[in-house]
């Protein structure tokens, strides 16, 4: 089964505050096709970052791509509510960090958004087993969460590969998104290996040329 279009995710976590929405408005143009929120909650990872209100003014401010939240936060229902309320596209979650974990699903599906699981990098993908047909996207974690700017974690290749496969035996269009330490030397091989939607943060916001990061990262899928 082919693989789905690949996807260009700036995460907003590395952008400029100060600026944000010039900052959004800047990446799309240069040529992302979403924008990424990760959202931490300082008790499920140890960070705090941005909350449903960010969501909804860079909506009031126009932008209309899809925006791909990730929760790192606990319980995830509440927010679940608050982001699709804010104009979220897709809306991810860790497993572990709902109570019911089809409730939850079900809850994303019935407010209009796409819903996904995301699997840190230790956590096994037979955790995905029981709800890969209700899902849109699965997210692996290629860096344990909380913090921008870390390095790939060289293991999670083969996961994605495994996961692919999983993938196409059902003959399913379910998205496999992969978030951490994503840039121009390493994004050949999570493509070959199966992923189709990229969550890349420092690779792109740290550079001096959008337009020049994000077709670096383009030209080097597989």
């Amino acid at each position: 089964m082919p693989k789905l279009p690949n996807i260009v995710a700036p995460s907003i976590l590395s952008a400029d505050f100060s600026k944000l929405g010039q900052e959004v408005k800047e990446v799309l143009s240069a040529g992302a096709d979403w924008i990424h929120f990760d959202v931490m909650d300082n008790h499920f990872v140890p960070n705090l970052t941005v909350g449903p209100m960010v969501c909804k003014s860079l909506r009031d401010a126009d932008i209309d791509c899809p925006i791909d939240v990730h929760l790192m936060v606990e319980p995830v229902d509440d927010l679940i509510k608050m982001f699709a309320d804010s104009g979220a596209t897709s809306i991810t979650f860790h497993p572990e960090a709902s109570k019911n974990i089809e409730q939850s699903i079900q809850l994303i599906q019935d407010l209009g958004c796409k819903p996904g699981l995301v699997l840190n990098p230790d956590v096994s993908l037979k955790v995905l087993e029981p709800f890969l047909q209700e899902l849109y996207m699965v997210l692996l974690m290629s860096v344990f969460p909380g913090f921008g700017g870390q390095d790939f974690i060289p293991e999670t290749i083969s996961k994605i590969s495994s996961l692919r496969k999983i993938i196409d035996e059902m003959q399913k269009d379910i998205r496999l998104e992969v978030d951490g330490g994503i840039k121009e030397s390493n994004i050949f091989d999570v493509s070959s290996a199966g992923a189709d939607t990229f969550v890349a943060g420092s690779a792109i916001f740290n550079k001096s040329s959008y337009v020049d990061a994000i077709q670096s990262l383009k030209n080097n899928f597989n």
